[in-house]
């Protein structure tokens, strides 16, 4: 493609789409201005009643009842979940989300249906019969961040909430766009890693990035400039520690999804002492320097100037309008758009992952994020390794083959944590020979076949293929392995 001149940062294609892109943005932000403040509710919910019917017509789906997440709040007034896993029916493989879908079984719509209402993580909790604990921790800049802790199993309550349980300690991290509630909106218990590990003898915790549902909070600061070296130096670090001085535990286990264990591997890098403090880090579907997208416009545009996401989104929270998509529209057509955006963007298809549970747990996919951290992983991108975030802002003319100018590496490969990666063949985002080369010799590799990206965390086989390898690494390298798996074995988990 030729470059524009003067302006040679960008070829004349990545142009187009930048105008475009513009275009789109302030179309979008025009329709959430009519829609927020000049449409009454009543108007709103009449579009959403047309828009499930529409839906229903044209595709003859029988997941009816899915009810709006804008519409309603709440539980639906049944039990607390079920205390049977085989109540709980994967739906069959003929079963397809799209415009001819089958029947699905009506205890996994009832639950799909409680967990799209649940507003919060501790509403996700009670529908399986668990009681969480709610912590918040403040970092040594000041931010308070939200934690949740599962230390009593399903049923049963902590009678002494805020102290020690004496049991093995894990953290559990989500990703980038994410928070908490991830792990445990899940429509089958068993596959809910959080609830396993309770029920296994673990005490744990789930924490939550700077600036997301549950960490917007700070006494000096706005959460809207974040990126992976600030979870590094103090959100890891802190939230560690504070795990450890309520616990009392020497050490704990640290286990990440995507973004998650990116900030694991930053933190452990630039913090040698914190790697006396985890007895092993499991990286699920790990993040370390993505080769790119699958959308090569998008992939070259920002790979060219990734401080143009700061253009398009400004320096606030990104895509901030996806809460608004998504109270409006139908859930099965919402699911559509996500399903269509990830295969565009990634060219995940998400084929191991069940229509219904695609249905809940995309209702609390998004949570706010700043630009900052998508562009950090746009500069990583664009060099190829993992690097802290670049202040500078030059044109890739002046990056030459020449250029002596470089951003600084996260020392990775000083890490004296154990790592275990369990990463899916099919997960566009891992090149795990890349990835083993810039981590430690020590490092074990977990190979998932056929998995993507969002199948680790979500896919209907996460307890055949996923969770085994997760208990039998927190076993190893356990100080206390006597106290893991009190109601069962390891063999037995496995179903052999």
């Amino acid at each position: 493609m030729p470059r524009l001149p003067l302006l040679g940062r960008l070829s004349a294609r990545e142009y187009v789409a930048l105008v475009f892109g513009f275009i789109f943005i302030a179309f979008e932000g025009l329709i959430s201005l009519v829609i927020l403040v000049f449409l009454p509710k009543p108007i709103l919910n009449w579009f959403y009643e047309r828009s499930r019917s529409l839906f229903h017509y044209t595709s003859g789906n029988e997941l009816a009842s899915v009810p709006s997440s804008g519409n309603v709040s709440g539980t639906d007034g049944e039990g607390s979940g079920t205390t049977d896993p085989s109540a709980f029916s994967s739906p069959s493989p003929d079963f397809n989300f799209g415009w001819r879908s089958r029947k699905v079984p009506r205890r996994k719509k009832t639950i799909a249906d409680r967990i799209l209402r649940a507003r919060d993580f501790t509403e996700l909790c009670d529908i399986y019969g668990y009681t969480p604990e709610e912590h918040v921790v403040l970092t040594k800049d000041g931010y308070l961040l939200g934690l949740h802790r599962i230390s009593a199993k399903k049923n049963e309550t902590n009678p002494r909430p805020g102290t020690s349980t004496g049991r093995p300690v894990v953290y559990l991290h989500h990703g980038l766009l994410m928070n908490s509630e991830v792990w445990v909106c899940l429509t089958d218990e068993q596959r809910a890693l959080p609830f396993v590990l309770v029920e296994w003898g673990f005490d744990v915790w789930l924490g939550n990035n700077r600036g997301n549902k549950y960490s917007k909070k700070s006494i000096y600061y706005g959460p809207n400039e974040t990126n992976i070296d600030d979870f590094a130096w103090h959100d890891i670090p802190d939230s560690i520690q504070y795990i450890l001085d309520i616990t009392m535990a020497p050490k704990l286990s640290y286990i990440g999804f995507s973004q998650g264990t990116a900030q694991a591997f930053a933190a452990l890098s630039i913090h040698p002492q914190l790697n006396q403090k985890v007895n092993v880090f499991i990286a699920l579907a790990p993040a370390l320097s993505p080769a790119g997208l699958a959308a090569s416009i998008v992939d070259g545009l920002m790979k060219s100037s990734p401080t143009l996401m700061f253009l398009f989104f400004g320096r606030k929270s990104i895509l901030s309008s996806a809460t608004m998509w998504q109270s409006i529209l139908y859930p099965p057509i919402f699911t559509k758009l996500i399903d269509n955006s990830l295969i565009w963007m990634f060219d995940w298809h998400s084929r191991n992952i069940a229509p219904s549970q695609k249905i809940a747990a995309y209702a609390h996919l998004y949570s706010f994020a700043s630009v900052k951290s998508v562009v950090h992983w746009f500069q990583i991108m664009r060099n190829g390794a993992f690097l802290m975030y670049d202040d500078e802002v030059m044109s890739p003319a002046m990056r030459t083959s020449v250029s002596s100018y470089r951003p600084a590496r996260f020392p990775t490969k000083n890490i004296v944590t154990p790592i275990v990666l369990v990463y899916g063949d099919s997960d566009s985002l891992v090149d795990i020979d890349v990835m083993t080369k810039q981590l430690p010799r020590h490092t074990e590799v977990r190979r998932l076949h056929g998995y993507e990206h969002l199948d680790v965390l979500w896919g209907k086989d996460v307890d055949k293929d996923v969770i085994p390898e997760v208990l039998d690494a927190l076993k190893r390298y356990s100080d206390t392995p006597e106290l893991i798996g009190v109601n069962g074995t390891l063999k037995e988990y496995r179903g052999d």
